[in-house]
């Protein structure tokens, strides 16, 4: 093989990604201006009229046909332009830079919780599989993997923040359900990062809990099988110690796999959770999607898809650069 053709390879994957991303954004420039409703609307109050909203129509450009629409649009965004914004009259960049950082704290403590605690539930479900704790956990992530999280977090509200305050608990032990910060204090250091961190709990727990649940079963699942095979019971023949063979052995057998898990995962660090976003009311790119949505937003809903579909993308890509890294038989 020549020294030329790894980097012709990845030229091609990365030119495939791009036409991949440049696909899913112009399959959705198509569906929401298919979508019915019309943003001019939203934009004027209840006794305009109809000469008002074809004023406003013409000044966002949407008189024009779709292919003119399409043009600028796509010119705008080979230049690194995203637009302004319809509802917040503000420039896209701008409010997908502030949201960002929202998602990506609620979402990388999340996913860091899902894999500490959902790949040793797995693992112990794996080893003492067909036992009573084995048949309790699995029923166990079953139900937090199935129930909605939109239910688990207002369940999780009801319990810890009303149900904790109408049972006379002190104010430390009742949870915050609503936003960032409690409205009207003026903290700063240490009790700022108090303050927030107690406001994290609840959403970060219910993440953490749906997530580590699937990770658990999946792992389970993946060490079951490589329990069985030919290689763990011959290293147990020759004495190895269980957690020599488990470490070294199983563990490293699994993480190929782990891995593609986690990066399929990492885009949601920067889209977070829809539901737990609005029901906790964090203003992240969830929650700043479905309003731009629910808005006909264009420019804000076409942003936020590049951001979540270019993450999506380059996390694909990224896993299987690094399984080579982990497996030797894919090098």
């Amino acid at each position: 093989m020549s020294s030329t053709a790894p980097g012709l390879a990845a030229l091609r994957r990365l030119g495939g990604a791009f036409a991949l991303l440049w696909l899913v954004l112009t399959i959705t420039f198509a569906l929401i201006r298919l979508a019915p409703g019309d943003p001019a609307a939203f934009l004027v109050p209840p006794s305009a009229t109809s000469a008002d909203v074809a004023r406003i129509r013409g000044e966002m450009g949407l008189d024009q046909s779709v292919a003119v629409q399409y043009a600028r649009w796509a010119g705008s965004m080979l230049h690194g332009d995203l637009g302004e914004s319809y509802s917040l009259h503000r420039s896209v960049a701008s409010a997908l830079g502030e949201a960002i950082p929202v998602s990506m704290a609620l979402g990388s403590l999340s996913l860091l919780f899902t894999f500490l605690i959902g790949v040793p539930i797995g693992v112990i479900q794996a080893i003492r599989r067909g036992t009573l704790s084995d048949r309790a956990l699995t029923v166990a992530t079953t139900l937090v993997y199935a129930a909605p999280s939109f239910w688990i977090a207002l369940a999780l509200v009801a319990l810890f923040t009303y149900g904790a305050a109408a049972w006379g608990l002190p104010p430390a032990l009742r949870l915050p359900a609503f936003g960032l910060r409690t409205p009207g204090a003026s903290l700063h250091g240490w009790a700022a990062f108090v303050d927030l961190a107690r406001h994290a709990v609840l959403p970060v727990s219910i993440l953490a809990a749906v997530g580590a649940a699937g990770i658990a079963r999946y792992t389970r699942s993946s060490v079951s099988d490589v329990l069985g095979q030919d290689f763990v019971r011959t290293a147990r023949a020759k004495g190895l110690a269980p957690g020599a063979v488990y470490f070294r052995h199983v563990l490293a057998t699994v993480l190929p796999t782990l891995i593609v898990l986690f990066a399929l995962a990492l885009p949601g660090l920067v889209a977070g959770s829809i539901f737990v976003e609005q029901v906790f009311a964090w203003p992240g790119m969830g929650r700043l999607m479905v309003s731009a949505i629910v808005a006909r937003d264009y420019p804000l809903v076409m942003g936020a898809t590049a951001v979540y579909s270019a993450l999506v993308i380059a996390a694909n890509l990224a896993g299987d650069l690094a399984l080579p890294l982990v497996d030797p038989r894919r090098r």
